[in-house]
């Protein structure tokens, strides 16, 4: 029984040591196999890399951009901001006096003349006293007249011949103060112009100082608007102008005529004012319009699309096709970009005169990929 024993006991010891004998035999045999799989995937890379550079022929894959070539060319900033339309002339003219309100001669739309009447107040009453002022001048005349054909034949007292004249004179001054009285009675255009807006009705009470009718001159006309404080180093007068309105298909090139040296302390803006001669644009007192002021400009700048300039953690960059060892690349070119206006962007730093910028297929570029420029 012992024997028995001693023999079962010697079986389980070989058993374990073969099995683990086997064990270190598979763990080196998979730390093997793992070493030649990395050594496979690194030649199947190498390979794939190489298959990805050639084509069907045999001939390595470019792939299709379109350059542009560098030139100098004009660059021009433009400060857009929104201004209203105001004619050179737009009056409310008032009554210089009070009273009814007896005639109307006018209506909106009608062209008048400077000096025209355009309404009448009630002057009854001066025509009365003019009327009377007349009569006693007539009179007095006469007697200064005799007056001074006697003194002239040294008949009568000096002071009759200065009475007479006096009196003579002090009618006369009357007279003329009731005709610019009468004058006043008389609502008369300013200016030339059209009829804007007509605020009397007859038998209304007229007032000095209340609008009565608007005449506004659209001769030529001027573009008001408001400007941020921030851009008064840029904008000065004799700035290039663009106007443009949104109800129209038209530009107009214009100048600042006028900047103002105050500032809206409410909204921290300061006014300025282009002047437009007659146009194609049928210009009415308020009208809206967008107004683009140059700000800046360049006769000789390196200007790009916008959009061709890419951004990373180092900085602003494009993409340049260059000639290397017979074939085209693509080299990454960092930039400095200055301003930027209307989808272009001014490069101050960078690229110069005769460089290729790639600007079509430049989205999945690499740094040396081989490049085949189409026309």
């Amino acid at each position: 029984m012992k024997t028995l024993n001693k023999t079962l006991l010697l079986a389980v010891i070989v058993m374990f040591a073969a099995a683990c004998g086997n064990t270190v035999d598979k763990q080196a045999e998979l730390t093997k196999l793992k070493k030649q799989r990395d050594e496979l995937n690194v030649k199947i890379k190498a390979i794939e890399d190489e298959l990805a550079q050639k084509d069907g022929s045999g001939l390595k894959k470019l792939t299709d951009v379109l350059v542009t070539e560098i030139q100098p060319s004009a660059f021009e900033h433009f400060l857009e901001v929104q201004g209203k339309v105001d004619g050179e002339d737009n009056l409310a003219v008032s009554a210089q006096m009070g009273g009814v309100i007896t005639d109307v001669f006018v209506k909106e739309g009608d062209a008048v003349k400077k000096g025209q009447i355009m309404a009448q107040i009630d002057n009854s009453v001066l025509k009365q006293q003019i009327e009377g002022v007349k009569t006693q001048l007539t009179f007095a005349t006469n007697i200064y007249n005799k007056q001074k054909a006697l003194w002239e034949k040294q008949i009568g007292s000096e002071l009759q011949y200065l009475s007479a004249k006096n009196n003579k004179e002090s009618l006369e001054a009357n007279l003329s103060t009731l005709n610019d009285q009468m004058e006043m009675t008389r609502i008369k255009s300013p200016i030339n112009g059209t009829v804007e807006e007509v605020n009397l009705k007859l038998g209304q009470m007229a007032s000095p100082g209340m609008p009565a009718i608007r005449v506004v001159n659209f001769s030529s006309v001027k573009i008001l608007a408001d400007i941020s404080e921030a851009y008064a180093p840029k904008v000065k007068t004799g700035n290039k102008v663009l106007v443009s309105f949104p109800d129209f298909n038209t530009e107009i090139e214009g100048k600042i005529h006028f900047t103002s040296k105050y500032i809206n302390p409410v909204n921290r803006t300061f006014q300025t004012e282009v002047r437009l001669g007659p146009g194609k644009v049928e210009y009415r007192a308020n009208m809206m319009a967008v107004v683009k002021i140059n700000d800046y400009s360049n006769p000789s700048a390196i200007v790009v699309p916008v959009s061709v300039i890419r951004e990373s953690t180092t900085g602003k960059y494009i993409y340049l096709a260059r000639e290397e060892n017979g074939s085209v690349v693509a080299r990454r070119q960092t930039v400095t970009v200055g301003n930027t206006y209307n989808g272009m962007a001014e490069i101050t730093s960078g690229l110069t005169k005769g460089e290729k910028v790639i600007t079509t297929g430049y989205n999945s570029l690499v740094e040396g990929q081989l490049l085949k420029i189409s026309q």
